[in-house]
């Protein structure tokens, strides 16, 4: 499978793939939910508290400035690895959830009201369904949501229908983490904008797989988070069009966002410092830079062809398995394969494929809805990332096998 990636040398930043699991070698296919980390992002971090550590934008002294410096860096470097227009278009937030809730308590607050419309689809994750529902609790608007079928793909005939001038605010997801639905969502910013509605993109998923550039997307707000792209847990990042975001009230109060503060009346910095109260995971931003560097040094078509390819072999392979189901087989999709067995629970099957050492999610996964749909309580899914090989598929096949014997 030669697709442009040195596997081997990707395994050999990874300390933690050379940890046993019961015995056998681990089998990491859980990256969906959060990456592994390389050496590099590790090493940065460790640096950056040894040697480069102080609070930012308060100390005159040059340990201050040096902080400072790589904290700033990384949001130069952020808005370019998303082709933002201007790095002042990034706030740091702990993770894309707090992203999505900024904006729904920010913009949406501000912006949306009775007899207005948010529509999201079927296929969210939790953290793009729960702060629409409590915005239209809050202000009287109504959520509206857009159908998938039966592969898991979006309805787009649907998504028209139900696009209407009251739509406020249209939220999606850019690959599904359940499904690994790959959304058109340049053709849903183009028809969101075409009724006036502003558009948020959920990129969690997307920024570690795909290459993303904002400035064809055209979207209005758009999260990711630090832990799925090989950086740490505790950071990451809202971009929202200057204008939006100049206009948008502050999140929360406290140090670092203010201009000016009395008893009498408080003024705020600009943006994106309005959106960055108290002091942040500095370390966390850094490690953040670092696994950019990281992903850009690999090359985002070499990972995106490796993991194509990883999903092409996983989805035959397991596809032929007798009283195995697939949960979602969108023509379009990243390396995310979902599935339920006929003759065991997602959760036996997690278990016991865990003493083959291999880490495989089961559960909902924060997408409670989409089991809805497919009418299960759970799937078992296998994320592919960098670091995965045909040979660990194999496994996973093999251990597959195993569960049959077992419940045969």
């Amino acid at each position: 499978m030669n697709t442009g990636l040195d596997v081997e040398r990707v395994r050999a930043d990874f300390p933690i793939l050379k940890t046993e699991v019961r015995g056998r070698p681990l089998v990491f296919l859980d990256s969906a939910a959060s990456a592994q980390k390389p050496r590099q992002v590790l090493d940065a971090m460790t640096r950056h508290y040894e040697t480069g550590y102080a609070n930012i934008h308060r100390g005159v002294y040059q340990l201050s400035q040096v902080s400072t410096a790589a904290f700033e860096d990384t949001r130069e470097k952020t808005a370019r690895f998303l082709g933002a227009a201007d790095s002042r278009e990034i706030v740091f937030t702990r993770n894309a959830t707090e992203g999505i809730n900024l904006v729904a308590q920010t913009w949406g607050r501000t912006n949306v009201g009775p007899g207005d419309e948010i529509l999201i689809t079927e296929m969210e994750h939790h953290a793009n369904i729960v702060p629409w529902q409590m915005l239209c609790e809050q202000t009287g608007a109504a959520l509206r949501v857009v159908p998938i079928d039966d592969a898991g793909a979006l309805r787009m005939d649907e998504f028209e229908k139900l696009l209407t001038p009251r739509t406020k605010l249209v939220g999606v997801t850019h690959v599904s983490n359940a499904l690994g639905t790959i959304n058109p969502v340049q053709q849903i910013v183009a028809m969101a904008h075409e009724q006036g509605a502003v558009v948020l993109v959920d990129g969690a998923q997307a920024a570690p797989h795909l290459r993303v550039d904002l400035s064809e997307l055209d979207c209005d707000f758009y999260v990711i988070t630090g832990h799925k792209l090989f950086g740490p847990t505790g950071i990451g990042a809202l971009y929202g069009k200057l204008p939006l975001l100049e206009a948008m009230p502050p999140y929360q109060g406290g140090g670092d966002m203010i201009e000016q503060v009395t008893f009498e009346k408080t003024t705020y910095a600009p943006v994106p410092t309005r959106f960055e109260a108290g002091t942040p995971d500095i370390s966390g931003v850094v490690g953040l830079g670092a696994a950019i560097d990281y992903v850009e040094d690999l090359g985002l078509d070499a990972i995106a062809a490796h993991e194509h390819a990883l999903l092409e072999y996983a989805t035959e392979g397991l596809g032929a398995i007798e009283g195995l189901r697939l949960i979602g087989t969108a023509p379009h999709k990243a390396a995310v394969v979902s599935f339920v067995l006929d003759f065991a629970h997602s959760h036996d099957v997690g278990t016991i494929l865990d003493q083959d050492g291999i880490a495989l999610r089961t559960g909902h996964h924060c997408a409670q809805p989409v089991m809805d749909r497919f009418d299960v309580a759970a799937t078992a899914r296998a994320s592919f990332s960098i670091y995965n090989t045909r040979e660990e598929v194999d496994i996973l096949m093999a251990s597959i096998e195993k569960v049959r014997e077992l419940f045969a």
